[in-house]
């Protein structure tokens, strides 16, 4: 399947010269969604995964679809705030200052092997954060997957430590 067939490009939002690649219509497509979960499954199935965790918001929606169908837990990780305590912070740097996201510690053991998803890799800065605080309360990285990667913005470079997998590119635009 292709899926920049099924991906909707916002042109302009939400500032100019930006082109949003949005998801919401690939979720809303069954066949689509499925597609990817089954692609995700087949990369992921016998690599050792013990917990799966998603960065929030859309990263959840992959992320918990997958772990379903994969009989593994799911792990949230959240932006600041949006966890009841105890959580564990990571800063991470945006376009314009700072923002953080948390994860509840005891969520992730020592013996975890842990597949991050999200669904768009672009400058790499929330799933880079999202590394460092799975390695601070003790899991290791199995790899990093996401749905979209943007390769013009350099987000695996960020992430060259870890393994990488996606779906499907939008290069240029």
């Amino acid at each position: 399947m292709d899926l920049t067939t099924v991906i909707r490009t916002v042109p302009n939002w939400p500032k100019p010269g930006i082109m949003f690649r949005d998801i919401t219509t690939l979720v809303a497509n069954p066949q689509a969604f499925q597609y990817c979960i089954a692609k995700l499954k087949q990369q992921y199935i016998n690599k050792n995964i013990t917990k799966i965790a998603g960065i929030e918001s859309r990263g959840f929606i992959f992320g918990a679809a997958l772990a379903h169908e994969m009989n593994l837990p799911f792990i949230l990780i959240r932006k600041k705030g949006k966890l009841p305590p105890p959580v564990i912070a990571q800063e991470y740097q945006l376009e314009y200052g700072t923002d953080k996201i948390e994860i509840q510690p005891d969520s992730i053991t020592p013996k975890d092997n842990i597949l991050l998803i999200d669904d768009l890799l672009a400058t790499g800065g929330t799933m880079h954060a999202a590394c460092h605080l799975v390695e601070k309360v003790g899991g290791t990285i199995a790899s990093c997957a996401f749905i979209i990667n943007l390769p013009d913005l350099k987000g695996t470079e960020k992430l060259k430590k870890y393994d990488q997998f996606w779906l499907v590119e939008f290069a240029g635009e």
